[in-house]
């Protein structure tokens, strides 16, 4: 029988989404980066980390200027979502000693891209969700590469925090074996029927980027790394980790029925004083896809002096 749902878990998934993307896409790992053309000489970096069971699409919209230099990560057996550009190999790459699929692995990439891509000495790294994790994470691992970048961390997945409540109700009686049945059930349910519960009011971008959800990753068995390590990264991540943030922003969602927001609120407020934490309006897990005008403007980013990998 385990061998069985083993098969299932491994089970090729067909990506489903894809935009146009002008620009270079390098492989790293298991994951990927990729850097957008811009028309103007470059002010900004912004460096983005989606979440669980998104793509790098989800800051795309957020970041338009042509002075912004927007980088992004593709995370760990997550299909890369863009139509144009050839995949290369990046040249400064390193092996990652950590497992596929989890925060720790992920982390690694963006050390990776941070150390060696940004052009400007204004950088900011924006993570949403998950993507707040690994964030934190790399911040734990390389927190010299971190003292000068600003962090935005929205809806983040933090340390010592949880998931909501009835997120963890659905997630309990599901076994390993029912994911790929699962997966096939809601891909083959219309997103209105559950949509409004966890993503809030849908506006159009909502609809494009979360209609097909668990169609982002590569495999099941990636979908069922990825909670089971947000779960076990959460409970053993001690909140001392936000010593390394100096600069930045928590953006912090009026309702959330993806994570647990008191949670999340009272592991913010362990951070520094200079950071901000910003408790927003938005109706949503998704803050800068309810609003835009949620993101910190980039005009006062501190300049980075950004260490080698």
């Amino acid at each position: 029988m385990k061998a069985i749902h083993a098969r299932k878990l491994i089970k090729a998934i067909e990506p489903t989404y894809t935009e146009m993307f002008s620009g270079k896409v390098y492989t790293v790992g298991k994951g990927a980066v990729s850097v957008r053309n811009h028309s103007g000489k470059a002010e900004h970096t912004v460096i983005g980390v989606h979440g669980f069971l998104e793509n790098h699409c989800y800051f795309t919209q957020s970041y338009q200027d042509p002075t912004t230099e927007l980088i992004l990560l593709t995370c760990s057996n997550y299909h890369i979502p863009v139509s144009g550009p050839a995949l290369e190999p990046a040249s400064w790459e390193v092996p990652i000693k950590y497992l596929e699929g989890t925060i720790e692995y992920d982390a690694c990439i963006l050390i990776q891209a941070l150390a060696n891509l940004p052009s400007t000495q204004k950088v900011r790294i924006h993570g949403h969700s998950r993507g707040g994790a690994v964030i934190v994470e790399a911040m734990r691992q390389r927190p010299e590469l971190f003292e000068k970048a600003d962090i935005v961390l929205e809806a983040p997945v933090l340390p010592q925090g949880q998931l909501h409540a009835l997120v963890t109700s659905l997630l309990e009686p599901v076994s390993h074996g029912m994911w790929p049945w699962l997966v096939r059930l809601i891909n083959s349910t219309p997103s209105n029927a559950y949509g409004q519960t966890f993503f809030g009011k849908m506006n159009p971008r909502k609809k494009q980027l979360l209609a097909k959800i668990f169609t982002a990753t590569k495999d099941h068995i990636t979908i069922v790394r990825n909670i089971e390590n947000i779960m076990a990264w959460m409970e053993k991540t001690p909140v001392d980790v936000y010593q390394n943030m100096r600069h930045g922003t928590f953006l912090i969602p009026k309702v959330d029925r993806i994570l647990d927001r008191k949670a999340m609120l009272a592991s913010a407020e362990s951070s520094p004083n200079s950071v901000r934490i910003i408790e927003t309006d938005a109706p949503s897990h998704f803050i800068t896809l309810d609003d835009v005008n949620w993101v910190p403007s980039l005009d006062q980013l501190p300049r980075a002096s950004l260490a080698t990998a």
